[in-house]
């Protein structure tokens, strides 16, 4: 957007705060102010850009096939166009070149300027094979610390989070992941709701996709979703594309969850090669006749909390903002507007039930 703009608004979503009838200043990219309007309002909504954790690739180009700096360029233009400023391209399970190649190409991503990136998802191949999903069996196994310790050295700071099942992975595995900063996922995981609990007291933070790919909320086995909804400070990704969680069950984890919830896509592309060659059906995609991945950008995501898993206005917007930014340690840098911030915001006007992006002004 204009580098020096004034935004009127019917509301603004700072992050944290409500604002009716507000207006924006921003002079060089810096938010300056935000005060009562003395205009009409020219939009219905300023809120912080969306963030996703976790997505796959985007138009025919995904990164465990392709796992080059093109890619990232295009997935960040494709989340753009959602209203998406900051992405966290995933890897699934697979080989140890494919792991270097993706970190390499991030680095080399970062270095020449791009945009959005945070940094790496590894999604597997430290994860439980009875909940594999779609992962490539070949791959999965239990990590030792070397493995681990050889991974993060490829480019130190690249790997920003790690989903694993706590009862495949040592103690001293999860506790060198959180000394180096990475944030650890509980996901793909069989765990009991003892061995989840003790994975939680030992510094995971987070639980990937939830109710996808792990042991259920059963009446005498409470498994990781009883844990996950249970425990006070452990956060959870969900998919609300209505196939791989009902809408009743998005609205019943927000309200056990409130903001320990966030969205993300799990949004995959066609591929063709490689071990995960996924096929579009209809809206959602599969591999190997097992559901793969989400068709879902982040607008769409937001727009189905609301009209779909009937959240508030206010709860939807946090689980697409705030919330992944808080999951991942970066709430003063990303997910919010600030006075004293550089601006990284998206206009929404309403239509009918449904919210869509404006041209900046």
């Amino acid at each position: 957007m204009n580098t020096n703009v004034t935004i009127a608004a019917k509301q603004v979503f700072t992050g944290y705060d409500w604002f009716i009838d507000h207006t924006i200043r921003v002079e060089n990219g810096i938010v300056k102010s935000i005060t009562p309007s003395t205009k009409p309002a020219e939009v219905d909504i300023v809120a912080p850009s969306f963030i996703d954790l976790q997505l796959y690739g985007a138009g025919g180009f995904l990164f465990s096939a392709y796992p080059t700096t093109n890619t990232l360029e295009v997935i960040h233009q494709h989340c753009l166009a959602s209203g998406t400023a900051y992405f966290m391209p995933t890897l699934a399970t697979n080989s140890n070149a494919v792991f270097k190649a993706g970190i390499l190409a991030i680095k080399s991503y970062w270095e020449s300027g791009g945009k959005g990136c945070l940094g790496l998802h590894v999604e597997g191949p430290w994860i439980n094979p009875e909940k594999r999903g779609a992962h490539d069996l070949a791959f999965i196994h239990s990590p030792d610390w070397n493995e681990v310790k050889e991974l993060l050295e490829v480019e130190p700071g690249v790997v920003k989070m790690i989903t694993l099942a706590p009862e495949v992975c040592s103690q001293e595995v999860i506790q060198f992941l959180n000394q180096q900063g990475v944030v650890i996922s509980a996901g793909h995981s069989a765990a009991t709701y003892e061995q989840a609990m003790n994975g939680f007291s030992q510094g995971i933070k987070c639980v990937t996709h939830l109710f996808n790919a792990m042991s259920p909320l059963q009446h005498r086995a409470p498994g990781l979703v009883g844990a996950t909804l249970h425990h006070k400070h452990v956060m959870a990704s969900i998919i609300p594309d209505g196939y791989h969680v009902d809408w009743s069950v998005i609205s019943i984890a927000h309200q056990v969850m409130g903001d320990r919830l966030f969205v993300i896509t799990d949004a995959v592309t066609n591929a063709n090669s490689g071990p995960y060659q996924h096929e579009l059906r209809n809206d959602h995609y599969v591999a190997n006749g097992v559901l793969s991945g989400s068709a879902l950008n982040m607008l769409q995501a937001f727009n189905n909390l609301i009209n779909k898993a009937s959240l508030p206005l206010e709860a939807a917007m946090r689980l697409c903002t705030i919330n992944p930014a808080r999951a991942i340690g970066m709430e003063k840098e990303i997910g919010c507007i600030e006075v004293g911030k550089p601006f990284q915001g998206i206009l929404l006007n309403a239509k009918k039930e449904s919210f869509y992006l404006t041209q900046q002004p």
